[in-house]
């Protein structure tokens, strides 16, 4: 029977069909547009995020970076429906946000986003196994009767992709910390979300444990065609991927954009170049290095070229 409420689909639908040419259709996974978020604390006013914008392609492996206190964290709690924004607007694979109610909140974590945490200990069940940890957002979902052979497969499907196959029958006691991060996106791909948000999934990790637990995540991206976004103070992992986002002030404030290139004698190299984010304003982030070079603080001059804006030392004096 049908009521006056929108249900958690009809939801989805009005944000598909509000997003226009920056929405799912377009390609485009995650796209958030002047969010902000204002946590307020014995009367003092803190705003993590300031009007930050940022678009994600649907299929792609992006790292966010920034210093600790910079919204990094704070943006990945939004978008895994862990945190609701004061103000702008952000949608994941189409879902907005902030229409959703408290009930519509807890579907879209379970159904649409898959999360790992930096802390191994939160990802796993310690009395279940791996394979049952897998097992068990199947089941909360609350798949039809019957759906157990289906669900066995997935589990096995999951298993077989990450190359974990031989720690099924383990808990987490029996798992190193690499083993149970790599469960732990399992766990977090089992409903097959559009999405796969991870904390710091290598903070915990020596540097060769992280690396197998990246190419985990490199795997889920390129194999399953999962979006992936990593929050990472690893330069190792955010050298990694095609696109590095990083976040300082609450605000997106540059780019590293990675590409492989061919030389003339067939060998191949990665060219990376750093842009910096124009938000609708006008505003820039100019790199901290580049102003420290050259002396730069407070005020700058800035002449129109034809084909580009000159941004120089104050000469003024």
């Amino acid at each position: 029977m049908k009521t006056d409420q929108p249900t958690y689909e009809e939801l989805r639908q009005r944000a598909l069909a509000a997003s226009g040419p920056r929405g799912p259709e377009a390609g485009t996974a995650i796209a958030c547009d002047r969010l902000v978020r204002i946590f307020s604390t014995d009367g003092v006013e803190v705003q993590a995020l300031q009007g930050l914008e940022l678009t994600v392609a649907r299929g792609d492996l992006v790292a966010l970076v920034g210093a600790s206190g910079s919204g990094k964290s704070t943006l990945l709690n939004i978008l895994a429906g862990l945190d609701v924004p004061t103000a702008g607007t952000a949608t994941v694979d189409g879902y907005d946000l902030l229409e959703m109610s408290a009930k519509d909140r807890l579907r879209y974590r379970r159904e649409a986003v898959g999360f790992v945490w930096q802390q191994t200990a939160r990802n796993l069940l310690p009395f279940l196994t791996a394979a049952q940890n897998i097992a068990l957002p199947l089941q909360l979902a609350g798949r039809p009767r019957g759906a157990a052979q289906r669900q066995a497969a997935r589990v096995a499907e999951l298993l077989d992709a990450l190359d974990i196959g031989d720690l099924a029958g383990r808990r987490h006691a029996e798992l190193s910390g690499g083993q149970q991060q790599r469960v732990a996106i399992a766990v977090a791909m089992a409903n097959d979300p559009a999405v796969l948000l991870a904390d710091e999934p290598t903070g915990e990790l020596d540097s060769e444990t992280g690396a197998a637990v990246f190419e985990a995540l490199r795997t889920v991206n390129r194999e399953l065609g999962v979006t992936v976004v990593v929050v990472t103070h690893d330069p190792l992992v955010a050298g990694e991927v095609r696109r590095t986002v990083a976040i300082r002030d609450g605000r997106t404030s540059s780019e590293v954009l990675r590409r492989t290139v061919t030389d003339e004698h067939g060998a191949e190299s990665v060219s990376e170049r750093e842009y910096v984010m124009l938000d609708r304003t006008g505003r820039v982030q100019l790199p901290r290095k580049f102003l420290e070079a050259l002396g730069m603080e407070h005020r700058v001059a800035v002449d129109l070229a034809t084909d580009h804006i000159a941004v120089r030392p104050d000469d003024a004096s």
